[in-house]
C-alpha cells in the first residue's frame, strides 16, 4: 500500500476539500487523482465529512492516501480509523489525537506555529507538521524551523497557500504544500475544479526537484 512518503513524491500537494457534499465526492475525487494528486484531507467540521470520506477511500484506488483534517478529538481518530482514513490532520498540537492516531495506526500530522509546539508535536510521534496558518508566518519561518528541528521532521505550510505561491513553499524547504480553495471551494463545478487542478499542474510543471528525502 503506498505511503504517504511515495504520495508526496508523486505530487507534492495535498488536495484540501472543505464542504464536500456526497453527491460530488467521487467525481471531484476522480478529478484530483487524474491530475496526479494522491494526498486528500477531507475536513471534518463541515457537513457530511465522514460520509464523504468513506465514499473516496472506497471509490479511488488504494494508491490514494485519503484521511480527515481538523481532527481535535481522540474519538474523532477513531471514527476514522473505522471507515478507512490514513491520515489525522489537525489544528493545533494535541498531544491525545497525535498518540490515539498511532495507536490505530494512522498518519498524525498536528499543527505547529512555533519551535516549543513542533517539539512538543515530535515528541509525542508526529514526523510530518502542518505549518498552520502559513500566511500568517511565511517561507522564511519554515525555513528557521526546519534549521533547528530534527531533519526527520517534515513541514506541510497550510492555510493562505495558492497556486502563485505554493512553488515559494516547496523551493524554500516544504515537503508538501495543502491546497484549499484554490483547489476546490464548496460549491465548485466539475468545470471550476478542473480549471483549477490545470492550474495547479501548470505551477508544478516548473518544480521538478524530486531530490527531497521524505520519510513516514
Amino acid at each position: 500500500m503506498t505511503t504517504f512518503n511515495e504520495c508526496l513524491n508523486i505530487n507534492p500537494c495535498v488536495a484540501i476539500l472543505r464542504g464536500l457534499d456526497i453527491a460530488s465526492a467521487c467525481e471531484v475525487g476522480e478529478l484530483i487523482y487524474q491530475s496526479g494528486i494522491r494526498s486528500i484531507e477531507v475536513p471534518l467540521n463541515r457537513p457530511n465529512a465522514i460520509e464523504c470520506i468513506t465514499e473516496l477511500v472506497a471509490f479511488l484506488p488504494q494508491d490514494c492516501f485519503i484521511g480527515a483534517g481538523t481532527v481535535i478529538t481522540a474519538e474523532q481518530v477513531k471514527k476514522v480509523s473505522s471507515i478507512g482514513g490514513r491520515f489525522i490532520v489537525s489544528p493545533n498540537t494535541s498531544i491525545p489525537v497525535i498518540e490515539q492516531a498511532m495507536n490505530f495506526n494512522l498518519l498524525p500530522i498536528p499543527g505547529v506555529a512555533t519551535v516549543t509546539e513542533a517539539y512538543a508535536a515530535y515528541q509525542a510521534g508526529a514526523r510530518y507538521l502542518k505549518l498552520f496558518p502559513a500566511s500568517t508566518y511565511g517561507v522564511r519561518h519554515l525555513q528557521v524551523l526546519t534549521s533547528v528541528l530534527p531533519n526527520d521532521v517534515k513541514i506541510i505550510p497550510v492555510g493562505g497557500v495558492s497556486v502563485d505561491n505554493m512553488l515559494q513553499w516547496l523551493i524554500g524547504g516544504a515537503a508538501g504544500v495543502g491546497i484549499g480553495n484554490d483547489l476546490y471551494e464548496c460549491g465548485n463545478t466539475t468545470e471550476q475544479v478542473k480549471l483549477k487542478l490545470a492550474a495547479i499542474s501548470g505551477a508544478l510543471s516548473n518544480y521538478n526537484d524530486r531530490s527531497r528525502k521524505v520519510t513516514k
